[in-house]
């Protein structure tokens, strides 16, 4: 029986995010990774190389079917989390002036409970550094919250602004245009398209600056993101424009058919997309004016007709 191969080095452990990008499988130069948690082992997807055995399982033991069996069973706080700057590890004292049976407590012990909450408060966010991390944790929270950003972009976005910080990326620049260029790569990363123009919209930053910066950072930090779909945009804006699933498929097909053709070289895949489902919904009688279309997608009329107009030559059913 052939023996299991171990390699064991730091930079394959659970908690490195860029392990998939910055280091390859020593055997085969693979950099896919295969997380078994019953066997706690994590190994490469192509050749089966164990990279790292015995990883721990963060998750709890017990099984909770209702809110009261999981208040009843927990028996810590919250789970560590990179949008806090201290990643929630510190003791948070309430503002609830009330002992631990839910009685309110005396005047001298309000006085008392009030220096402590500022003295905890100045112990957790210590130092400059400490300072402006926890400011841009803060802005990527806001921006995150009126992107409605889920909560494991969030974290992804939190651990890219959290390197940056250490590597004395942020100086320098804005935070708020640096916040936006961490939330824009991870969402790059998770395959969830966000446009450049609604990252400045949300973060009152201009389009050029916050594109400088994710350069940026996808420079220094090696983060090798694939190129955006036009097909990935497509369902968002179906949904904004109230298009059936059928229009939906139909418009991803014709994006398909454009990049086997060539047509997407050079030209933004909001453009693409947009014109894509403008003539889905052409062909399927779900029609949607140009107007609409556009003012979902974040182009110009002019953009969906040009786009309109090379596509028509793929013979699908539309004329000029």
């Amino acid at each position: 029986m052939p023996t299991k191969t171990t390699y064991r080095t730091k930079a394959f452990r659970p908690s490195d995010i860029y392990a998939d990008e910055v280091k390859e499988c020593p055997d085969c130069k693979c950099t896919e990774r295969n997380v078994d948690y019953q066997r706690a082992e994590i190994s490469c997807k192509k050749c089966g190389l164990v990279l790292d055995e015995e990883i721990i399982d963060l998750g709890p033991e017990w099984r909770a079917f209702d809110h009261e069996q999981k208040n009843k069973r927990t028996r810590t706080g919250p789970p560590s989390t990179y949008m806090i700057s201290d990643k929630g590890l510190t003791t948070t004292i309430d503002w609830k002036n009330k002992d631990i049976y839910g009685n309110p407590i005396s005047e001298d012990n309000k006085a008392l409970m009030y220096r402590l909450r500022k003295l905890n408060k100045r112990s957790r966010i210590s130092g400059r550094g400490q300072r402006s991390l926890a400011l841009g944790l803060s802005e990527l929270h806001r921006q995150s919250s009126r992107l409605g950003i889920l909560g494991p972009v969030r974290e992804d976005a939190a651990r890219i602004y959290r390197i940056a910080a250490r590597n004395n990326l942020i100086r320098g620049r804005s935070v708020e245009s640096m916040v936006a260029a961490s939330i824009y790569a991870a969402c790059r990363r998770a395959n969830i398209p966000r446009t450049l123009d609604e990252m400045a919209e949300m973060s009152m930053v201009p389009k050029k600056q916050i594109g400088k910066n994710y350069r940026f950072l996808s420079r220094e930090l090696n983060l090798k993101l694939k190129p955006t779909s036009p097909a990935d945009y497509i369902p968002r804006f179906a949904t904004k424009l109230g298009l059936s699933g059928e229009v939906q498929s139909k418009a991803i097909d014709i994006t398909h058919r454009a990049s086997q053709k060539g047509f997407n070289t050079g030209k933004g895949p909001t453009g693409l997309a947009a014109a894509a489902l403008y003539i889905a919904s052409l062909l399927l009688g779900e029609r949607k004016t140009q107007k609409d279309v556009a003012n979902v997608a974040g182009v110009t009329e002019v953009t969906i007709r040009n786009r309109y107009k090379e596509l028509a030559e793929l013979d699908i059913g539309v004329s000029l």
